[in-house]
């Protein structure tokens, strides 16, 4: 018998390694969160930000943000037999809730500010720094908890459901996704304590395998449109601004939103346009008529050197600039990164 000697792997190029997974982490800033008492709803405060900021977001992948629900195609027009369906409106529109806007856009407020981790499961809770466990105190919030809410704290901005202005839907076919196992992958954890938090890249596409290897799941297609509206009050500019860094406003950091199911293979990637923000400028004025001003509505020039200000003053006050460089790093778009081969 022929000796048959042991095959050694071929080492890894440098574009198998970026894609040998599709996420990576932001690590958590050294000094511990700020931790402070958020101004009240009792009343609007003049010194501080109220308005409207009117938003377009624009498909770059496949986006599909599930009801949970696996229906007939026949039932929604379909000719797939059985298919995971979106929110439809009433004319049959897709709808993102605003509650999955919520959670995507806080997590990278959080990212890139000094704030605690919003929920943490038993299992892993010892491996969590003891100042990034949850706010439990209304009195004594993060920079996102104050913002966004926390325990018996309802938050400063609300969100909308973003309806789409396309008719119809596509079809897509998404490959079964594997659960995270933190405990089998060593770049999970740092010195037995998380590396951080844990982002999926923005690629230049999503992976369609085709129906013979996916779900078939109803999607909005690339360059489909959604509108919709966050409202602010008594926010501060740096708290504004860094909402405005957050929807991809700085051109230093052109970062796009990951939103829905499917981020391991590249979907859900979503630009962001600031239409205008309507900003009052007299509050007891604005609530003694039904028309908003022209002073109140910032558009074109005016928009932009508004929105410019506000992240000027997010730099210098509120963002930590190591964690929103890694984060940019992740989200940032164009971006000319391919989805992963074969790892779901």
């Amino acid at each position: 018998m022929t000796y048959q000697p042991p095959k050694i792997p071929t080492p890894k190029s440098a574009s198998q390694l970026e894609n040998s997974k599709p996420y990576d982490f932001v690590s958590f800033p050294k000094e511990r969160p700020n931790l402070q008492r958020p101004y009240g709803h009792h009343k609007y405060d003049q010194s501080r930000l109220h308005g409207t900021i009117y938003l377009t977001l624009k498909v770059q992948t496949s986006l599909h943000v599930s009801t949970g629900a696996v229906v007939l195609g026949s039932d929604i027009g379909s000719k797939i037999s059985l298919i995971k369906t979106m929110v439809q409106g009433v004319d049959s529109k897709l709808s993102i809730q605003g509650s999955s806007l919520k959670g995507c856009i806080r997590s990278v407020y959080e990212a890139i500010t000094n704030s605690t981790l919003p929920v943490v499961t038993s299992r892993y809770k010892d491996k969590i720094p003891q100042e990034r466990l949850p706010c439990k105190n209304k009195e004594k919030l993060c920079p996102a908890s104050r913002v966004f809410g926390a325990l018996d704290w309802q938050g400063l901005i609300e969100f909308n459901d973003a309806n789409c202005e396309n008719i119809g839907f596509s079809t897509g076919f998404m490959p079964s996704l594997h659960r995270p196992r933190p405990d089998k992958r060593d770049e999970y954890f740092v010195n037995g304590k998380v590396a951080g938090r844990k982002f999926y890249f923005n690629t230049s596409k999503a992976i369609d395998k085709g129906q013979k290897e996916g779900i078939s799941v109803q999607q909005a297609g690339r360059e489909y449109t959604f509108k919709t509206e966050i409202q602010f009050k008594n926010l501060l500019s740096e708290e504004l601004g860094t909402l405005l860094i957050v929807l991809g406003q700085d051109k230093k950091y052109p970062m796009a939103l990951k939103v829905g199911g499917g981020k391991p293979i590249g979907m859900g990637t979503m630009t962001v346009n600031v239409d205008k923000i309507n900003q009052p400028q007299n509050l007891k004025q604005r609530y003694l008529a039904y028309e908003i001003s022209e002073n109140d509505e910032l558009t074109g020039t005016k928009l932009d050197q508004f929105i410019q200000k506000q992240i000027q003053t997010a730099h210098s006050s509120l963002i930590q600039k190591p964690q929103l460089e890694e984060l940019a790093a992740i989200l940032r778009y164009p971006s000319d990164r391919q989805p992963p081969a074969g790892m779901y």
